[in-house]
């Protein structure tokens, strides 16, 4: 006998309307996260990881789990349904959220420029993880890296956005083969604020400078 899929068992009983709205989504989402997900063994884990990363919790979903829910909504959802449940994903502010809503990004098609589009969603609040995990992904699904030039025009914005400019050239920069920085980059990064001590901000901008 076939052994059914709690994850898919659940999804698949949600009502087509479910995907006319974004706030319904919300909800169904976050009862999907923990489907499956080991009894929580690890929760005073994630609770600890979820506050010292400042997500508004952080449930232990696997990665897999992330990607499974982010094929059912690309393959009954509608584009501005998506687009705009991207935007609530990032407000909630969830470990899980943030990961789900990087997801759709990279790969929701037609929605313009991906960066562009990150850096609409990101705030003062933003962490670094957050950012990276949606660099990531953005880099994973092949999307062109930002021009110097836009990439510049974010160092001189806000820190959060100086910030994003910073983690995607890294990124991309790790990709290449740490390719020697232009003039105009070293100067960008070395004069954007950086969180005092150690940080993993830090540490990047050192390794390129350094290189």
């Amino acid at each position: 006998m076939t052994k059914s899929d709690p994850l898919d068992d659940w999804l698949s009983s949600q009502p087509a309307k479910i995907h006319l709205r974004s706030k319904r989504l919300m909800n169904v989402i976050r009862e999907a996260y923990p489907i499956g997900v080991p009894a929580f063994i690890v929760k005073s884990q994630t609770d600890r990881l979820g506050s010292s990363g400042r997500y508004a919790f952080h449930l232990g979903t696997p990665d897999d789990t992330l990607r499974r829910i982010c094929s059912w909504l690309l393959t009954h959802g509608q584009p501005d349904v998506l687009s705009q449940l991207i935007h609530d994903l990032w407000e909630r502010n969830g470990r899980e959220d943030v990961a789900l809503a990087a997801l759709l990004l990279a790969n929701l098609p037609n929605q313009g420029d991906v960066w562009v589009r990150l850096a609409d969603l990101i705030g003062s609040s933003s962490t670094a993880e957050a950012l990276l995990l949606s660099i990531e992904e953005c880099l994973r699904a092949q999307h062109e890296v930002p021009s110097e030039e836009q990439l510049l025009e974010w160092c001189s914005g806000s820190a959060a956005h100086a910030h994003l400019a910073l983690l995607i050239h890294h990124a991309n920069w790790v990709r290449t083969g740490r390719p020697a920085l232009s003039s105009p980059l070293r100067e960008g990064f070395a004069a954007i604020p950086y969180p005092d001590g150690d940080s993993l901000l830090g540490r990047v901008r050192d390794q390129m400078l350094d290189s």
